[in-house]
């Protein structure tokens, strides 16, 4: 019977390129960036990699079909390389091949690297897919902000929170992730923000505003994974092993009838919970030592918290304006900016949210260092509310 992957793979290097409005680089030079960072962090060679796996979501504008894009900006050594593409969790999916690989042993060492060229498509937003059929008779509005808006007011209805006290949450997690990432120089988005200038900005869908919304970024981001006995015979450092990863998508049942009320993320329920099943977590409020999540929006941040069983069911108000998820408190979220200040470049995400815990872990995050973290997860989410793919990934010390 299947047991899962704990501790049979461990994280051998990571990197992540400057993320921003990059007109000056193509989607391989970010890809290389990323790249000689994670080799050098991992200290192996090129010809050492046994296999790869690329994501991205927009191949217009980033890379191009296939994963020869990666195999030769990177000079890689003829070895396989596969491309993978799964709405916004594409990343996460990347990674979830290359650590697969090497725990059922087929590879020795394998990559994994996600990059988007967003800024390229030269408009604002996320690449609009063709409608079909489900967008025009289903969908409320065929805008991201519009369909994460109505996630706001079915939490407001069913939990009975007034809409001043929703706005001044969600207004609490914005003003918290650009704390962050104003200590963060590989970040989009490096100022701080006040409270004040969350709740006054413009409006885009209610109630979110333009503070409450992830910008659109250029960037890459790269792991190297392997087996602990190889990472230890490699490394002198502490080993950062995977503890779980665990993938849910999205069966129709959401948009198909009435079951699910609209307040909640189905999917993050049903990846975590057997996260937290694999890695041996009984109580993640208090195991958990901090997390990246999908946030996309400051809601998506906000219903993710409880999704993801470290609020209790209609608390996580209480919890946000406690300062529990702030930097000093006892679960910090999106310590290094998350989506919020990073942006969103698709293929990325995923694995830039994996290269902060792995830092924070290893004690290398620098000014914005928490004291002794030893669990770290982070939850990535592809799709709309009502028909999505989530991930959650745990890793840890040793």
């Amino acid at each position: 019977m299947a047991a899962g992957i704990r501790d049979k793979v461990a994280i051998l290097g990571m990197g992540c390129s400057k993320f921003g409005e990059r007109w000056e680089s193509g989607a391989e030079e970010l890809m290389v960036e990323a790249y000689e960072e994670a080799i050098e962090d991992a200290g192996i060679d090129t010809t050492q990699i046994d296999a790869a796996w690329l994501s991205t979501h927009n191949e217009n504008v980033s890379v191009g079909k296939g994963g020869l894009p990666l195999s030769t900006s990177l000079r890689l050594p003829n070895i396989s390389v596969t491309r993978v593409e799964n709405y916004c969790a594409s990343g996460s999916e990347a990674f979830r091949g290359a650590v697969y690989a090497v725990a059922c042993g087929a590879c020795d060492i394998a990559l994994a690297v996600g990059v988007e060229k967003l800024k390229d498509t030269g408009y604002g937003g996320l690449p609009a897919a063709d409608n079909g059929t489900l967008a025009p008779l289903w969908a409320a509005t065929g805008s991201a902000p519009g369909n994460f808006a109505q996630l706001a007011s079915a939490y407001r209805a069913k939990h009975n929170v007034s809409k001043e006290d929703l706005k001044r949450a969600i207004a609490h997690i914005s003003v918290k992730s650009h704390a962050n990432g104003a200590k963060n120089p590989k970040a989009h988005l490096q100022k701080a923000v006040t409270e004040d200038q969350v709740l006054n900005a413009p409006m885009i869908a209610e109630p979110l505003g333009l503070f409450d919304c992830c910008g659109v970024s250029d960037g890459a981001a790269a792991a190297i994974v392997t087996t602990p006995e190889i990472a230890k015979s490699l490394k002198n450092s502490d080993l950062v092993t995977i503890k779980a990863l665990q993938l849910s998508l999205s069966n129709g049942s959401e948009a198909g009838h009435n079951s699910w009320d609209g307040s909640y993320f189905h999917t993050t329920r049903i990846a975590a919970r057997k996260a937290y099943d694999e890695a041996g977590i009984k109580n993640p409020r208090d195991q958990v030592s901090m997390f990246e999540c999908h946030d996309c929006f400051s809601i998506t941040e906000m219903v993710t918290m409880e999704d993801l069983q470290l609020s209790a069911e209609g608390t996580v108000i209480n919890d946000v304006m406690d300062g529990f998820y702030d930097a000093d408190g006892q679960i910090p979220c999106q310590i290094d900016g998350g989506l919020k200040c990073f942006g969103h470049p698709i293929g990325a995400s995923g694995i830039r949210m994996l290269y902060e815990m792995y830092l924070q872990i290893q004690g290398r995050a620098g000014e914005r260092q928490l004291s002794n973290p030893s669990i770290g997860l982070t939850h990535n989410l592809g799709g709309s509310p009502m028909s999505n793919v989530a991930a959650v990934c745990i890793i840890g010390a040793g």
